[in-house]
């Protein structure tokens, strides 16, 4: 719930009821905000995909291997086809 942090609720105790925002302010909040994002460039967008891709493949291929070694120990201990 977006909270008016303007005006009179600024300086309010937590106690009292506070008021919401209208959708309005909330929409300039929110485009104010993004205009302090650093957005990355192509280049390091493209960078930042190739390592998580990387490290998703790694950790997939971890968690295949440790799935087939426990599943391979279970059968050889309670026996099975």
């Amino acid at each position: 719930m977006a909270i008016d942090t303007r005006g009179e609720t600024a300086g309010k105790p937590s106690g009292e009821k506070k008021t919401r925002t209208s959708p309005a302010l909330f929409y300039r909040q929110v485009v104010n905000e993004l205009r302090k994002v650093i957005w990355p460039t192509r280049k390091d967008l493209i960078t930042y995909t190739t390592v998580v891709l990387i490290f998703v493949l790694i950790m997939v291929g971890i968690v295949y291997g440790l799935d087939a070694a426990l599943g391979w120990g279970v059968i050889r201990v309670f026996g099975g086809e």
